[in-house]
């Protein structure tokens, strides 16, 4: 398996820039000790500016979905529900339980268990029997990161490959640059033992002159520029084309004119072309923009995942402004037993000043905010995993999908709202929901003002739970707390 992304001297540069891009990972925010203004130092010594500001983190879809492929490196075991809405109902539903059971080549087999995998993940046991299937089957497919459907689908288009024929058989879209190298590593490392099948990137910066013959069987790329190498380079034969795989769909709508190009190449596919479709998530627009692109498809669905307060004991502390809720925060911190915590804050002014006080005070925390680099945001949550700091102050970049076992206690140093001050529920159910995993028992702690109790009442009627008001000022109280 070899790679085609740049060419020339200026490309080998630029190559070992992307390689350094994913590897070399700082750990910034680490030496905050005195530090009072704008001006953090990493830790490998460079200086990092930061703004200081009153703005909400966004979460951004393709930095989270990015993140989230990087922080799981090996599968994870996922709770849902797997339903499976056959195109012929009438057909046997198949599954397996080992790859050995797919008829793998050999080298295929091989790639997998050198990749560590040492059976199918939940949704591979059902969709790879489809996506291997003769004739070949359209899919579509919801599975969150580290489920392992990049393997599958990457599975597939090696399965499809014929070695032999030099032309552009598999053709998968991703939204953004990073995204595809991601998945072109996999291809890589699976088809690491297919010798003669090799992988080329269609993403910004490789520009391929017009007329060149492309003799790679696998392409990864972003629409606009797979769009350009189709139609106006003329580089890529989409009739020929044999897996046409669209993944992370949900990102790919939330992009600008993303859609519009995916259905333009699209359209332009043999009707024999096998077509899959992945997406995080299912809401409406997602699947009206399936429908469209994937024609008479099988579906796997995952059941919406039950996010549950029940073992979550939830309090609130009344407080006059952020030093009285950070005295609170001590009290508490001294009280309790913790493993790990993670402090939420609604900005990143907020999140900046509470990670100064407490490295002051000798603990030892790390930061996570969406002016940090995907990498860095990586690193930081690997470290945390590790143990190696036992608190995480973030704003609501980390609100979704990140679990450590380890976490016992979650802060809510401020609530989260919605512009017009209306509660943000769905931010709050998936904050707290960060503790109380894999069946433990957590504890949630509402750091407010008394202007903000209204909108914890809310909240508090919204989930039909009970949140308890705590004297943070009385330290027998906090050690009465049971967990």
């Amino acid at each position: 398996m070899a790679s085609l992304l740049w060419g020339g001297d200026a490309g080998a540069a630029e190559s070992e820039r992307l390689n350094s891009h994913f590897s070399n990972l700082n750990h910034p925010l680490k030496n905050l000790r005195g530090v009072k203004s704008t001006t953090v130092r990493n830790i490998d010594g460079s200086i990092n500016n930061i703004k200081e500001d009153d703005e909400d983190d966004v979460v951004d879809l393709a930095a989270n979905s990015l993140l989230n492929k990087l922080i799981r490196q090996s599968l994870v075991e996922s709770s849902h529900r797997v339903e499976v809405l056959q195109k012929d109902p009438s057909s046997p539903l198949y599954s397996v339980k080992t790859f050995e059971e797919l008829r793998l080549k050999e080298e295929l087999l091989k790639g997998i268990y050198a990749m560590g995998f040492n059976r199918p993940s939940k949704i591979q046991e059902m969709a790879l029997p489809m996506m291997l299937a003769h004739p070949p089957q359209n899919l579509i497919a919801q599975s969150q990161s580290g489920t392992g459907k990049t393997a599958a689908f990457v599975l597939a288009m090696l399965s499809r490959v014929n070695a032999l024929e030099l032309f552009p058989q598999c053709l998968c879209l991703a939204p953004t640059y990073e995204l595809a190298l991601q998945t072109g590593r996999v291809v890589e490392q699976m088809g690491k033992f297919c010798v003669d099948v090799q992988v080329m990137y269609a993403i910004r910066g490789n520009r391929i002159p017009r007329g060149t013959d492309i003799t790679k069987q696998i392409i990864i790329g972003t629409p606009g520029t797979v769009l350009d190498w189709c139609f106006k380079l003329k580089l890529i034969d989409l009739t020929k084309i044999r897996v046409f795989v669209l993944d992370e769909a949900d990102v790919m709508i939330d992009t600008q004119g993303f859609s519009d190009h995916s259905i333009r190449i699209q359209r332009a596919l043999p009707s024999e072309c096998q077509m899959l479709l992945f997406s995080a998530t299912f809401e409406d627009s997602v699947w009206h923009f399936a429908e469209r692109i994937i024609p008479d498809p099988n579906v796997i669905k995952l059941r919406k995942e039950e996010l549950t307060l029940n073992n979550i004991r939830q309090y609130y502390v009344l407080c006059e402004h952020r030093k009285d809720k950070y005295q609170a925060l001590c009290n508490i911190y001294g009280s309790i037993t913790i493993g790990q915590a993670i402090i939420f804050c609604q900005t990143r002014r907020n999140a900046k000043w509470l990670t100064v006080e407490m490295i002051q005070d000798g603990h030892q925390v790390s930061l996570l905010s969406g002016e940090l680099t995907v990498e860095q945001r990586a690193s930081i949550i690997q470290r945390f995993r590790d143990g190696k700091e036992k608190v995480l102050i973030t704003t609501n970049v980390c609100a979704r999908g990140i679990d450590v076992k380890q976490v016992t206690i979650v802060v809510n140093f401020d609530l989260p709202v919605k512009q017009g001050e209306e509660p943000d529920y769905e931010t709050y159910l998936h904050r707290i929901g960060r503790t109380g995993r894999f069946g433990k028992k957590g504890l949630a702690f509402n750091m407010i003002e008394v202007d903000k109790l209204p909108l914890l009442m809310k909240i508090q009627d919204h989930f039909n739970s009970s949140i308890k008001q705590l004297n943070a000022e009385d330290m027998d109280e906090i050690e009465k707390i049971d967990y």
